[in-house]
């Protein structure tokens, strides 16, 4: 099917006198075509082909866990993600999580560290301040888990408005063809990968030469970026990475894993007074984002069902459980706030809001499976959350 779509804009455009666009959308068929051979030899299995670049995981659903009603639902939310984790990594987990939505309370430290997690990352930007020396070194719990704080200063670079993607040569994002595909540059001209590919070079430039300056004194910049913007969003994001690394090494910059700067901080302070609170990098850096007015009773009721849910106790089935887990992502009040996607996330939300009150009714009723969700509930629903991840 998408071969089909790709043939038919370009036989469009060079049907309506736009060759060049054409050339980028075979250009661009091309990556395409060997996306589909890179996937296919690793047996449609990405997530474990790339644990040898990563090996944090999250929740299970990507659910905010500040806003969470209970320490059970807490409890499946992190065993799940940690379970999932270990299913691909023939059972291996070094403790990082990454927290969804980079939301953290002090609240979380103790049920952090009893799901085994060793490092987060937290943003602590509007509570330090943007730019301060606070954000260069990592923090410590009181239950032993490092705190690693993000860092704006680097990465507001390129995740902001007008930030690096936006410039001139970089793919256009927005503007699409009759079958939805992105022939154009931002500046609106056919985009070019020759160009974008050097732009992308002096951009990593650039970005190595800020980062030195940002630790010239010492320290740690911790820079978190969301995998699909490299690569989706902003389709250079790869060559950009991969001229970032040459160019580091070309001025002597060190790169550090996150799990190696969170090994080495064995004698790292708590966090500071200031810093101690409920803080996320949504905008602003709140809750509100995903328990706003805009979707309060979005976020109501899915507390309310989990509260039901867990209330079951031993009865509740492991369809409950999955429907659940897919009800607390936090994706549908993040595209209700943002208002990027139509109704989808209020029916999303809505389906996984009636299919667990309906199995809440009839409990067993339903098909334990949700779409491949959550399959370490086995439908054993009466073993504790914590053995979830053994």
């Amino acid at each position: 099917m998408r071969e089909d779509v790709y043939a038919r804009d370009i036989v469009g455009l060079r049907e309506t006198g736009r060759p060049r666009e054409a050339a980028a959308l075979e250009t661009l068929r091309e990556t395409y075509r060997a996306a589909g051979r890179d996937f296919d030899a690793r047996g449609g299995d990405v997530a474990s082909a790339l644990l040898r670049h990563g090996a944090w995981t999250s929740s299970a659903t990507h659910a905010v866990l500040p806003l969470l009603a209970t320490p059970e639902g807490l409890h499946r939310q992190l065993d799940g993600g940690i379970a999932a984790h270990r299913a691909r990594a023939a059972g291996r987990w070094d403790g990082g999580l990454w927290l969804p939505e980079c939301a953290y309370d002090p609240a979380l430290d103790g049920p952090l560290a009893d799901a085994g997690v060793r490092a987060t990352c937290v943003e602590l930007t509007d509570a330090l301040g943007l730019g301060a020396p606070g954000h260069l070194r990592p923090y410590r719990t009181p239950h032993g888990t490092t705190l690693l704080p993000i860092d704006r200063v680097l990465m507001d670079l390129v995740w902001s408005d007008g930030a690096i993607p936006a410039a001139d040569a970089y793919r256009d994002s927005h503007r699409r063809t009759t079958f939805d595909l992105l022939p154009w540059a931002n500046d609106g001209s056919p985009w070019d990968p020759e160009r974008a590919r050097a732009r992308a070079r002096s951009d990593a430039a650039a970005f190595v030469a800020a980062a030195r300056e940002r630790v010239r004194d010492g320290g740690t910049a911790v820079v978190a970026l969301d995998t699909e913007f490299l690569g989706h969003w902003w389709l250079e994001g790869p060559w950009w990475l991969e001229a970032l690394l040459d160019e580091a090494a070309a001025q002597g910059l060190e790169l550090v894993h996150a799990d190696a700067a969170a090994a080495g901080a064995t004698d790292a302070p708590p966090l500071p007074d200031a810093a101690r609170g409920t803080t996320t990098w949504g905008t602003p850096r709140t809750l509100w984002t995903w328990s706003g007015p805009q979707v309060a009773p979005m976020a109501w009721r899915a507390r309310e069902l989990e509260l039901q849910v867990v209330a079951r106790g031993a009865d509740a089935t492991p369809r409950a459980w999955r429907e659940l887990l897919a009800l607390q992502s936090s994706d549908w009040a993040f595209l209700r706030t943002r208002r990027t996607a139509g109704d989808y996330p209020d029916r999303r939300s809505d389906s996984h809001a009636e299919a667990l009150d309906a199995e809440l009714h009839a409990l067993g009723s339903g098909s334990p499976a949700v779409r491949h969700l959550a399959p370490f509930l086995d439908g054993d629903a009466a073993r504790s959350p914590s053995a979830c991840a053994s």
